[in-house]
């Protein structure tokens, strides 16, 4: 293994943690990567099926870009890997977080139409890398889920593309993508994100109500 690669393990574990106490990979849901190396590219990756309350640092992959794994490890990398790859290639992101939090799913599908959420206005939005005035005006595209995983890569390649100012993609009633340069930007994203959608969501919710 990498020199820094017990020390990456461990800090992935830790927001697993954090992210399964704010309900945000309940079960197995969701899965956590960051970089190892570049060129070629090792990612650290959460194993498929793993409860991310109780994951500890033993439990975490290492990965190479077609997402085979590069130790005699029992466990499979999770299912979802090649999207971590296509993130980080794409977006050269040296962490990725994907979680399954209640709004991101039901935005997703509630704005399929709209191919994505638009957030603006709201103060939190400085904690987005680039990000100076919560005059920013973030677009979420929203992408449909599928089980072909080397098919969705793609879909998520073209997307990123499209939108290069995204902080974040969501996947339709499945959840939400975001990265950063390291594992403490991506974790401070999916925070700032997971509450934009839970703060646009209920906003939604009231506006109807009236």
């Amino acid at each position: 293994m990498p020199e820094d690669f017990d020390q990456v393990a461990q800090h992935l574990a830790s927001v697993a943690h954090k992210l399964y106490v704010r309900g945000w990979l309940l079960g197995t849901s969701g899965n956590l990567s960051a970089v190892i190396d570049s060129e070629p590219l090792k990612l650290a990756i959460t194993p498929s099926g793993a409860d991310k309350g109780a994951l500890n640092a033993e439990q975490i992959l290492l990965i190479d870009e077609q997402a085979k794994t590069l130790s005699d490890h029992p466990a499979k990398p999770s299912d979802e890997s090649l999207l971590h790859v296509t993130v980080v290639r794409e977006r050269g992101a040296g962490s990725v977080i994907h979680t399954h939090s209640v709004w991101a799913t039901i935005l997703s599908d509630l704005y399929r139409e709209q191919a994505g959420v638009e957030i603006e206005g709201y103060e939190m939005l400085k904690g987005l890398h680039g990000v100076s005035t919560h005059l920013h005006r973030e677009w979420i595209p929203i992408v449909d889920n599928s089980q072909d995983m080397p098919a969705l890569a793609v879909t998520i390649k073209e997307v990123l593309a499209k939108h290069p100012s995204a902080h974040a993609v969501l996947l339709r009633r499945h959840g939400l993508y975001t990265w950063g340069r390291d594992v403490s930007e991506a974790h401070r994203h999916a925070e700032i994100l997971e509450f934009l959608l839970e703060a646009f969501g209920r906003t939604h919710e009231i506006r109807r109500a009236e």
